[in-house]
């Protein structure tokens, strides 16, 4: 091993911090949507990981007082702004304080029609009723088919924030890595559907079938 030793002058520090910047850029963006116990979970869960965080919720008291490293608070008066500005291969994840407000972001989201991951928490039931509204606003079968709902899957079922954050980090980080640009993916049916059948019968889809 040979070890090399510089002084930590200001332009040593400034290269430094260059670096660091970029190698962020470089990372994929997650957005949390909620603030309650499991998004506290997944804001700790998702803090030493190599993904650039942004934690949204219209409610700045439920935030922390000290924000877990690498986390960006985001608190807006509408949440569902923020969609349309979500970039690219993204990531998100959206279990807020409120029903009609998870429908509008994971409507929003599959509406985007580039995103890594759109996860709902929730049941089969949410998931189904979800499927259900989406489709009789006019959602498609294929925008529908990306729905992560539950987030987590059902193999362990553990309500704990912990566990439900642990898991559901998991899905993330493997449709990160999976993720293709919509102008490079393959053509493909509903992933959740099959032929004849309708959305909100669909079972979950497992992130195992993404191309």
């Amino acid at each position: 091993m040979t070890l090399a030793f510089d002084m930590a002058d200001a332009a040593a520090c400034e290269r430094l911090e260059s670096l660091e910047q970029a190698v962020r850029a470089g990372e994929p963006q997650v957005y949390l949507f909620g603030a309650g116990h499991v998004g506290k979970a997944l804001a700790h869960a998702l803090s030493p990981l190599p993904v650039r965080t942004v934690w949204v919720d219209e409610r700045a008291a439920e935030f922390p007082d000290r924000l877990p490293p690498g986390i960006v608070q985001h608190c807006v008066p509408d949440p569902l702004g923020v969609v349309a500005e979500m970039p690219a291969g993204a990531a998100m994840l959206v279990l807020t304080h409120s029903h009609d407000l998870d429908f509008d972001l994971a409507a929003a989201g599959l509406s985007h029609g580039d995103l890594a991951y759109v996860g709902l928490i929730g049941s089969a039931t949410k998931r189904a009723k979800f499927l259900r509204r989406f489709r009789d606003k006019g959602g498609g079968a294929e925008a529908a088919g990306r729905l992560v709902c539950p987030i987590g899957g059902d193999a362990v079922r553990d309500k704990r924030p912990a566990v439900i954050a642990a898991l559901a980090v998991a899905e993330v980080l493997t449709a990160l890595a999976q993720y293709q640009p919509a102008e490079a993916a393959p053509v493909r049916d509903c992933i959740a559907c099959a032929p004849g059948q309708r959305c909100d019968d669909a079972p979950a889809p497992r992130l195992s079938r993404l191309p």
